[in-house]
C-alpha cells in the first residue's frame, strides 16, 4: 500500500532554488501570489494535498516576491495584506511541505507562458501537478490561463486542477475583495473572507501624547504608505510582549487636532506599562464609527467613552 508523503523536518523553505532535495522529488505545485493567504488559497493548497497524498509525493507552495504589481509599478503598488514575512509565516503553518520563493525580476516578468511551464515546472522541478485558483494567471502579458496550464499539463505530463471560487455572500473571495472591504471598513466581511482577523503590525512611537492628555493614553503605530483602511475607530486586540488585551485604535489623521499624518492610536483596556519601540500586533475586529471633526475636547472625550463602551461590549461578545 502506497503511504501519503510525510516530512520529517519543518517545511521546506528555499529561494530561487535550481533544484530540490531528493526527498522533495516530483512535486504537486500550488501555484499563486498568496497574498492574504485567505480562504479561497488555503482551498487550493488543500487540493494540492489531496492530490500529492494520492500521487504519495510532497505539496509545496510556489509563489513570488515581491507582489508582480509591485513590480510593474512601483509608485501604485497595491496594499499587501500580508507583508512578505508575514504570508510566509502562514503558508508554512498550512499543512504544505514547504514553500518555494521565485523572484518576480525583469527576467520572470518577460517570461513568455510556455517558458515559464517548460523552463520552471517541468525542467527545473519537475512537478507531477500543479494546483491554482480560478483566477491566476502567469507569463508575458498574463498569457497563462489556467486553461492554458491544463493544456500544457497535457502536453508536458502533469496534473492541473484548476479550483473553482470559493464565495461569500455570493462574491468571489479574493485578495482585492479583501482590499475593498477593508478600504469601506468592513472588517468582519474581510475577517470572514481571510478566515481571521485582519492584522496589522508595527512598532510604537513617540507621539504629541494627545491622548494621555485626553486621560485616554495610546501607543502610536505608523503603518506603511500602501495600507488602505478606512479612518474611523475600531474595536481591535493586541498583542504585546506583556500578553494579548482588548482596546479601540483610532486610524486617520486627527482632524479634531492638526490633520496630519495617518497615524494608528490604540488605547489598550486594563493595560499599564512602556510599549514605546516594542512590536504590537493589532486584530481589527469590528468598525465602531468613521473619523470625525469634534467642536472640542470635552465633546471628543465624551465620544471617546462612547467608543471605549461599544468596543468593550463587542469585544466580550466576539
Amino acid at each position: 500500500m502506497q503511504m501519503p508523503f510525510s516530512p520529517v523536518k519543518a517545511p521546506l523553505l528555499l529561494r530561487n532554488p535550481e533544484t530540490l532535495p531528493p526527498e522533495f522529488a516530483r512535486p504537486v505545485l500550488a501555484i499563486g501570489n498568496f497574498d492574504g493567504v485567505h480562504r479561497g488559497h488555503r482551498a487550493v493548497f488543500a487540493a494540492a494535498q489531496e492530490m500529492a497524498a494520492r500521487k504519495t509525493v510532497p505539496a509545496l507552495a510556489l509563489t513570488f516576491e515581491p507582489h508582480p504589481r509591485s513590480f510593474f509599478n512601483p509608485q501604485a503598488a497595491p496594499f499587501r495584506l500580508t507583508p512578505e514575512a508575514e504570508k510566509l509565516t502562514l503558508i508554512q503553518k498550512s499543512g504544505l511541505a514547504g514553500t518555494l520563493i521565485l523572484p518576480f525580476d525583469k527576467a520572470l516578468a518577460s517570461m513568455e507562458a510556455e517558458d515559464f511551464v517548460r523552463d520552471i515546472l517541468v525542467a527545473r522541478y519537475q512537478i507531477s501537478g500543479a494546483v491554482v485558483g480560478f483566477d491566476f494567471h502567469f507569463g508575458r502579458g498574463r498569457a497563462g490561463s489556467p486553461a492554458f496550464l491544463k493544456d500544457a499539463g497535457a502536453r508536458h505530463g502533469f496534473e492541473v486542477v484548476v479550483v473553482d471560487a470559493l464565495l461569500d455572500e455570493g462574491d468571489p473571495i479574493s485578495s482585492s475583495a479583501i482590499r475593498r472591504a477593508l478600504a469601506e471598513g468592513q472588517v468582519g466581511h474581510a475577517a470572514h473572507m481571510l478566515g481571521r482577523p485582519f492584522r496589522v503590525s508595527a512598532q510604537v512611537r513617540h507621539g504629541q501624547k494627545l491622548g494621555r492628555e485626553l486621560g485616554f493614553p495610546t501607543a502610536n503605530l505608523a503603518l506603511n504608505d500602501d495600507v488602505n483602511l478606512a479612518f474611523g475607530i475600531y474595536a481591535v486586540r493586541v498583542r504585546t510582549p506583556q500578553g494579548q488585551f482588548d482596546g479601540v485604535a483610532s486610524y486617520g489623521r486627527r482632524p479634531t487636532f492638526d490633520n496630519g499624518a495617518a497615524l494608528l492610536e490604540v488605547y489598550i483596556f486594563d493595560f499599564s506599562g512602556d510599549l514605546y519601540d516594542q512590536t504590537l500586533e493589532v486584530d481589527l475586529i469590528a468598525w465602531l464609527r468613521p473619523e470625525l471633526k469634534f467642536d472640542g475636547v470635552e465633546t471628543l472625550v465624551t465620544q471617546i467613552h462612547e467608543d471605549v463602551r461599544r468596543a468593550r461590549e463587542l469585544l466580550a461578545a466576539n
